[in-house]
Order: C-alpha cells, then structure tokens, then sequence
C-alpha cells in the first residue's frame, strides 16, 4: 500500500541548530514515538528499533535509516526501510527541506512509503490517522529539544 504525507512547521531555532539537530542520535532518539534504539552505523546512516501500535497491531520495526542528497544545512533526503515481523514492513524516503523564516526555521517534508503485511490490512484511514499523530509527537518534541539549548 502507498502512502503519502506533507507537512510544515516552524521552529524558533536557526537552520543551523535545526539541522544539528537533525544530525544528532540522542535528540532523535528522544523525539521519535515509541523509539528503543537509535545508533549510527556510519557518517548519514543510523539503525533503529522504534516499538509501535497501529490499530489493533503491536509490533517491533528494526529499520535503517540514510542521509542522501545531502545540501547542509538545507535539505536531503532520508530513505529507510524497516522490519516489523509478521506486522509488515515499510519503506520509503522522505525530503526535507529547511528555509529562514523571520528568526526561526521552516521545516517542509515529504514522505513516500511503501507498507506491506497486516498493517497494510488496516487501511489507509487508520495509518493515515497514526502517521500524523505520531508526526505531530515527533514534532513537538523535536521543537522541544532543538528550541531548549536557544
């Protein structure tokens, strides 16, 4: 099943600190919903173990994640794919792109994924409605931690 997501926000931060932040396990780790684990494996690339509930479905997704096309500190891609047992799987890229806004950083991403399995039976109502909650938590507590060392 495809899917697709957009969406803006607007940090008080600089692009520069934003994109530190972007490039940093431990701000990662804290913002991403139901993360384990987050470690580089190499300059750009990380593997992670993020624990989720879709629905009535709980699974455990090990993943990777890579830095491509790569114009710090302004944009790249991130392409990844990741594992959840009998759940499914998903894999995708997502283009991120931050520009100057008054004092702050607007921060545009795209998402095409690919999900497959049980998950994928759930229907694209529910993940659609899982994918922006768990964005929005994402957010907030990516503005936390990138806005708490201004």
């Amino acid at each position: 099943m495809a899917f697709t997501m957009k969406n803006e926000v607007v940090l008080a931060a600089s692009p520069e600190r934003v994109w530190e932040a972007i490039n940093d396990p431990d701000i990662l780790r804290a913002s991403i919903p139901g993360c384990e684990s987050l470690e580089k494996t190499e300059e750009g690339a990380y593997a992670a173990v993020v624990r989720l509930k879709i629905g009535p479905i709980a699974a455990r997704f090990k993943g990777a994640v890579k830095f491509t096309d790569v114009e710090a500190p302004y944009r790249c891609r991130l392409v990844g794919e990741g594992q959840g047992g009998m759940a499914g799987f998903a894999k995708g890229a997502a283009l991120v792109q931050l520009s100057s806004e008054g004092e702050g950083t607007r921060l545009a991403y795209d998402v095409e994924a690919d999900i497959g399995g049980k998950i994928a039976q759930l229907g694209s109502r529910l993940i659609d409605g899982v994918a922006k909650k768990l964005s929005d938590k994402f957010f907030t507590d990516f503005a936390q931690a990138v806005e708490a060392d201004q």
